[in-house]
């Protein structure tokens, strides 16, 4: 795959966007408890850091570039006219966030006429930077080793060996839907984890550290960018059979065993 000319500006407006509402986090953290309030049910959260951290990305990304589109969990949306637009979610983990636990992340995806092109997911708590380009590869660097390191995803040979991540939604019927999915998931698997956060659920699947990771009813800030790092780190990504991703999984698989992971999905969730 040939790179968009402009990937790499994109990525580097996202990265140091991202490093900047990272520390806007992090900076918050010790009062988070301070100001929430509620949005889908009584568990689905948002702070002010939230609001604070989406205004920030949203300032710096247009304010460099004017004439692209935004869309933002947290209220923001324009449509632009430049045939760009970001895609940010400024704390996914809120939850984690609250109590902190070390997984809440700021993630920013760049979409060119419709299609992912560049990710950017930083793990705001450790300070973990997953970045892919479209047709350019998935990285990670860390605090302790800045040079970035490709990612190539896991090793898993069967579904019954395979570590699979997976998360919840917010109200009452789906979570559900969602329990009675894991309950005929998990004696086909070795174990499930759930870290809180669908986009570093996503890159941790591209760094081999699930083997797989599936979910029900994410919007677009929610796996935009970890996505694009789980594809290009050479995991299938994809929905149901035969269904967008997305409508109404996300999925994200080891080659060796996304057949087989897709088809027991389809079985096991609702039509």
């Amino acid at each position: 795959m040939t790179l968009l000319p402009e990937s790499e500006s994109l990525l580097a407006l996202a990265v140091a966007t991202a490093r900047e509402a990272g520390e806007l986090v992090r900076s918050g953290r010790a009062t988070a408890g301070d100001d929430v309030a509620v949005k889908s049910s009584p568990v689905d959260v948002v702070t002010a850091v939230d609001t604070a951290c989406e205004h920030l990305v949203v300032g710096r990304l247009l304010g460099a570039r004017p004439d692209d589109g935004v869309l933002g969990e947290e209220g923001a949306e324009r449509a632009g006219t430049s045939g760009v637009r970001w895609v940010v979610d400024p704390i996914d983990g809120t939850v984690n966030f609250l109590y902190d636990l070390p997984a809440y992340a700021v993630s920013i995806a760049a979409e060119v006429d419709g299609v992912a092109a560049v990710g950017v997911v930083l793990n705001a708590a450790t300070g973990e930077l997953f970045t892919a380009v479209a047709g350019g590869g998935a990285f990670l660097s860390t605090p302790t080793a800045p040079d970035p390191v490709r990612l190539t995803g896991g090793r898993a040979t069967s579904l019954e060996h395979s570590l699979v991540a997976t998360g919840f939604g917010y109200r009452v019927e789906r979570r559900r839907a969602q329990g009675a999915v894991v309950a005929g998931l998990l004696p086909r698997v070795r174990d499930i984890r759930r870290h809180g956060s669908a986009a570093l659920e996503l890159c941790a699947a591209a760094a081999g550290r699930v083997d797989a990771y599936y979910e029900a009813g994410l919007e677009p800030w929610d796996h935009a960018a970890g996505a694009l790092v789980a594809a290009e780190a050479g995991l299938v990504v994809a929905g149901l059979p035969g269904r967008p991703v997305g409508d109404p999984l996300v999925v994200a698989a080891a080659p060796e065993i996304a057949e087989d992971l897709l088809a027991l999905l389809a079985e096991l969730h609702p039509a």
